[in-house]
């Protein structure tokens, strides 16, 4: 695939890093991680002495001010070149961190950001609800303001990093509309508590799980920015998140064509490889080409974002193509592999449970529709 000069030599230099970390932590682990169905913590405090973590925060915080997010990007690929979607570094890192860094005082950067950036904080973002999940609006948790506190009721459910968060971003609704406050609950809090990690078709390795608030109180130190402008903030971060989203299924896809092609050169049928069959030769090459169309357009927007340029419904549309891509090219990849794509023992088998939840979370492929018409005056 053709990118040009898209990365320098620093991000080659970020990226051998992490390939080192990806090849000496995480791909001996991944068993052990698969089995007990969550990341170990201590993998993340090791990350963390790595610089890995949030590199984009200011050293001020423990980070290296790297703000170009290709260095976010690299991670992205790294993992998703040994099929690790539980390792929730693209979430702690390029979704929930940047609230913290965005809308937090200097106080509770200090407080929370540095431990985000070492890895001894790992991060989740609460927003959806049993009822509420793509429409942000009809979020029914709600805190109330009791004297110079906020008393926080309600539930959340499939949240990802739920079981090893230490500090949960939650939106909750502080008044009418779309007024809604966001809010910082840590583990320990009385009234916070954690129902069941979910068992989930893909990501076995993420911990997702339901949370609940009972009567929580929370002080002024722990809401984040204005109390009533939290819809405001969530829908100037969706952007960044969608296009998180939109870098992690373009380089999945990617990792599968890849497993495929090494699959096809090896296995035989009817005394050739399937690479000396012409259909074969010709699905991979449609995959080929379609990877790098998505991949060339989710780069324009990764350049866009550190330009500050991107737009919602660029986003929205990065999202939608590089992970409807993701999910045709699983299905047709684990169709290369016959039976045995069938089995959880292949990476393909993995890759394709992986893959479905993609056109789900950060807004359906129809609320990226919805968003993308909006902004071609229909």
């Amino acid at each position: 695939m053709i990118r040009g000069d898209f990365y320098d030599t620093e991000h080659e230099a970020y990226r051998a890093a992490w390939q080192s970390f990806v090849e000496r932590e995480v791909r001996p682990r991944q068993p052990d991680w698969e089995q007990a169905g969550i990341v170990d913590k201590e993998t993340w405090r090791l990350a963390g002495k790595q610089n890995l973590l949030c590199p984009w925060a200011d050293p001020e915080f423990g980070g290296l001010g790297l703000t170009d997010l290709r260095y976010e990007q690299i991670a992205i690929e790294e993992l998703a070149r040994v099929g690790e979607s539980g390792f929730a570094v693209p979430l702690h890192s390029g979704v929930v961190a940047p609230y913290l860094a965005e809308f937090g005082s200097v106080e509770q950067k200090q407080r929370l950001l540095t431990g985000a950036v070492s890895g001894e904080r790992v991060l989740a973002l609460a927003i959806t609800e049993p009822g509420a999940g793509s429409d942000v609006a009809g979020v029914r948790t709600r805190a109330v303001a009791d004297g110079d506190e906020w008393v926080l009721n309600g539930a959340k459910t499939f949240i990802s990093s739920g079981v090893n968060a230490d500090t949960v971003v939650v939106a909750a609704r502080t008044g009418e509309g779309h007024q809604l406050g966001l809010f910082l609950v840590h583990t320990g809090m009385p009234g916070f508590s954690r129902g069941r990690k979910l068992d989930k078709l893909g990501l076995r390795t993420q911990d997702t799980a339901e949370l609940f608030f009972d009567d929580v109180r929370l002080t002024g130190a722990d809401v984040l920015g204005d109390p009533a402008q939290g819809f405001s903030m969530l829908m100037n971060q969706f952007a960044l998140e969608r296009l998180i989203v939109a870098i992690g299924g373009v380089a999945a896809a990617e990792a599968a064509l890849a497993e495929t092609v090494r699959y096809a050169r090896e296995r035989t049928a009817f005394g050739r490889t399937l690479t000396q069959f012409q259909d074969t030769r010709f699905r991979l090459a449609a995959m080929r080409a379609e990877i790098s169309s998505a991949q060339a357009f989710v780069d324009r927007c990764v350049l866009a974002y550190n330009d500050d340029r991107l737009t919602a419904d660029e986003a929205a549309q990065a999202k939608l193509v590089a992970t409807e891509t993701q999910g045709r090219v699983v299905d047709d990849c684990l169709q290369m592999f016959g039976g045995y794509g069938y089995m959880w023992e292949y990476p393909i088998c993995r890759m394709y449970a992986d893959a479905r939840i993609q056109r789900i979370y950060g807004g359906t492929s129809e609320i990226m529709k919805e968003i993308i018409s909006r902004s071609m005056d229909l």
